[in-house]
């Protein structure tokens, strides 16, 4: 039996409405930029209500910064955007500490300088051009809203939400995210090519003298009460559990044997990946104005969840076979209860 839902308070069902509105707005508002990607567009927003962090995987030239830039446009939050290279230090983004002399006393002390990393929203922007040690910086900051510089712990200001962006073709001076780092996002997000016709209105409005500007719809304070809003989403037992069992079924030494799913993967999903399954669900029954979640909300977040998560062997790579392809194969396979 699917558990009750609980009564609304009057705020909680205005902050539905404003949610459901600001999403129309702002896909309205990100419109007037950036050409078609709706399906990115509302991952990210997803990620941000749940507090989670996004990595956008794509060729250049597909509008990703652009599309993260937008997105903080219509957000009245701090932006800061990193530039990854191989030069780059953790220092460089976390901050450090000057020594600094007062000018009444004379007298010297230390100082801490801030670095880009203390904002609302954070594009990392080709990420895995920084090396491990420069990356693992975002790590703290990423799971734990703390920078630690020094013999000190700042504490960074919510919201905080990182995209990151990914060059998947050129490997030649870049330095793959290690396992660690890519569970600490909550969704991977392929950017596409558009249709012909997107590339037509693309080329149309960015070969113009004509510059538009999007207008801000949510500001910071707002994001925050959208984001335990989202938490207090009540889920049913059997969607919960649905949630678990698909991201059980991704390892192989803790559930029965499919020839066509588990002879391919080497490593499953961490319960992490169960985690982010719910919150994505809830995150999206909001933005569809609806106070419940359901099996399907699960099963429209499975693939940026898992995308990431799942570590394929050998024969995967000799068979052609990627993870989405598991994915879709795991949807068939596990059953709703």
């Amino acid at each position: 039996m699917p558990e009750p839902t609980p009564a609304l308070n009057s705020s909680d069902q205005e902050a539905i409405e404003r949610l459901k509105e600001a999403r129309r707005q702002l896909k309205a508002e990100i419109a007037k930029v950036v050409v078609g990607q709706d399906r990115v567009v509302d991952s990210l927003l997803v990620c941000l209500l749940c507090r989670g962090h996004a990595l956008m995987i794509g060729v250049p030239g597909l509008g990703k910064t652009l599309m993260a830039r937008t997105i903080s446009k219509t957000l009245r939050m701090d932006y800061r955007r990193i530039q990854f290279t191989p030069d780059l230090m953790p220092s460089d983004i976390t901050g450090t500490d000057i020594i600094e002399e007062d000018p009444d006393t004379g007298r010297r002390k230390l100082e801490f300088f801030p670095g880009p990393l203390f904002t609302h929203f954070l594009l990392a922007d080709e990420i895995n051009r920084a090396p491990p040690k420069t990356q693992a910086a975002l790590l703290q900051a990423m799971q734990e809203l703390e920078v630690s510089v020094g013999r000190k712990t700042y504490t960074l200001e919510p919201p905080f939400f990182v995209v990151a962006t990914q060059n998947p073709v050129e490997q030649e001076g870049t330095y793959p995210l290690p396992e660690a780092q890519l569970d600490r996002f909550m969704f991977n997000i392929p950017v596409t090519y558009p249709t012909p016709q997107e590339e037509s209105e693309i080329v149309k409005s960015t070969t113009t003298t004509r510059v538009v500007e999007p207008e801000a719809i949510l500001a910071a304070e707002e994001v925050v009460r959208l984001q335990s809003l989202v938490r207090g989403v009540p889920v049913a037992n059997d969607v919960v559990d649905y949630a678990v069992a698909l991201a059980g079924y991704s390892r192989p030494e803790m559930t029965a044997h499919h020839k066509d799913v588990h002879r391919f993967i080497r490593y499953g999903a961490s319960p992490r990946a169960s985690q982010y399954l719910v919150l994505g669900a809830k995150a999206r029954a909001l933005l569809s104005g609806r106070y419940h979640v359901n099996f399907e909300d699960v099963q429209a977040v499975a693939a940026p969840v898992l995308r990431h998560r799942l570590l394929l062997n050998f024969h995967a790579r000799a068979e052609g076979i990627d993870t989405d392809e598991i994915i879709a194969r795991m949807l068939r396979l596990v059953r709703q209860r």
